[in-house]
């Protein structure tokens, strides 16, 4: 099944208020082990698409990743959206109200 996962991953008990540093791991992390998926960065998290096994299997990586790197707790919101009647991508969802908004 095909998805759309919207994740905020929010390192805890860092010691500082930026989180800049983790979350410049995590994009380097997601564009260097990609494979099939979609990753978007955006100023709250990252969008993630692909097939849903594959899709939380990589968010599952990159809580290990940070854990790896000293981060003690970790909270993840995350946002996912399926559909059954077509596969449709985050850039085609922000497409279709940009063209609206055109009109």
């Amino acid at each position: 099944m095909h998805c759309l996962a919207d994740v905020c991953i929010v390192p805890i008990g860092t010691g500082k208020a930026s989180v800049s540093d983790e979350v410049t791991m995590i994009t380097k992390y997601l564009r260097e082990t990609k494979g099939d998926l979609t990753v978007t960065l955006h100023s709250a998290g990252t969008t993630i698409e692909g097939e849903w096994n594959a899709v939380m299997k990589k968010i599952g990586e990159l809580h290990q990743l940070l854990h790896d790197n000293g981060v003690v707790r970790i909270q993840s919101d995350i946002r996912v959206g399926t559909r059954t009647d077509k596969v449709q991508k985050a850039a085609d969802k922000v497409r279709v109200v940009e063209e609206k908004l055109n009109r």
